[in-house]
This record gives structure tokens, sequence and C-alpha cells, in this order.
């Protein structure tokens, strides 16, 4: 299960990089410009504040699970969260919190 978990945190962030990266190469390097985007009808702002709240609650599990075990690697799933998506740091603290040792 663990390294299931690996790949979808791998797919996670080449998946959504694929289409950022093709929104940069159109629109430049705008990341106002891609916020502003996300929000061009009701139906992507419901999206984008879906996984906000998700990323949020990630972050909140994260931040207490790594205090309590004093785990300090599981603490990469946040950068990865807020830096790729939900998509990968979800199933990367997934990964990080099944490691033995």
């Amino acid at each position: 299960m663990r390294w299931l978990f690996l790949a979808l945190a791998v797919w996670g962030a080449i998946h959504p990089m694929y289409y950022f990266l093709q929104w940069f190469g159109t629109n430049g390097f705008d990341l106002m410009g891609m916020v502003d985007a996300w929000h061009v009808n009701p139906a992507s702002s419901g999206l984008v504040w879906d996984l906000t709240i998700a990323a949020v609650a990630l972050t909140v599990w994260v931040i207490w699970e790594t205090v309590r075990e004093r785990d300090w690697l599981r603490l990469l799933a946040i950068p990865a969260t807020f830096c790729i998506g939900v998509s990968c740091g979800l199933p990367l603290y997934l990964f990080l919190r099944l490691r033995t040792g």
C-alpha cells in the first residue's frame, strides 16, 4: 500500500504540473493571472475553495501528527501540498506515515 501512495504522489505532482506548465507557456509566469483564471466562474471558484480547505485540513493533520510522533520528515507533505497540490501532498504524507523505522 505504501508504494501505491508514492505512485499516487508522483502522479499527483506530474499530471497537474503538465497543465500548469502549458498555462505558463501560453500566459507567461503570471501567478495572479493563474489565480484569476481559477475564479473564472462559480464552479471553478467552488473547486478552488474545496481544495484550499482540504489543503488547510491536511496541514493541520500533518502538523498535529508530526509533533505527536516526532517524525519530522512528514512535514515534507506541507510544501508539496501548497507548491504542487493536494493531489501530491496527501499521498506523499500517507507514504511517509506508513514507513517503518
